[in-house]
């Protein structure tokens, strides 16, 4: 009996709309990690990227418990000697924040190049406006 790998070519990939609005940050991420890398898909398999495409919107509308607002720091660096930055989650949410589900699905996806192709294949938008009606996605709930 022979084992089963799926191929690139076979792999069809669907389109997804996922509401963000009074979800909690980690709960959402944690779902949409899954589901850009196929893993509830009888022809998933881990080198390849069997995962469909996400639309998330009302990313301005998601939900942090505890005082996660006030205490958790972002941060970057800018690769000089003094550089790293940081910035409270409150202040990334009002700014940008798309980047608040980027981040949290980022460090839930593998660290090496499929991860980041992987998250490629998620849209987010702050508002409830998408620019991908033509794709004609499917809403799911989580």
């Amino acid at each position: 009996m022979k084992t089963f790998v799926s191929k690139k070519e076979d792999l069809k990939k669907r389109w997804y709309l996922v509401d963000a609005e009074g979800k909690v940050l980690g709960r959402l991420a944690t779902s949409l990690a899954s589901l850009l890398r196929g893993k509830k898909k009888p022809t998933f398999s881990p080198h390849l990227d069997c995962g469909d495409f996400l639309i998330c919107i009302n990313a301005e509308k998601v939900l942090m418990t505890g005082k996660k607002l006030e205490q958790k720091k972002y941060y970057r660096h800018s690769g000089y000697m003094g550089g790293q930055k940081s910035r409270t989650a409150e202040r990334l949410l009002r700014e940008k924040p798309e980047e608040v589900i980027r981040e949290a699905v980022k460090g839930m996806l593998p660290k090496n190049i499929l991860g980041r192709d992987l998250l490629k294949n998620l849209k987010i938008y702050a508002g409830p406006n998408h620019p991908h009606k033509s794709q004609m996605p499917e809403k799911l709930d989580i």
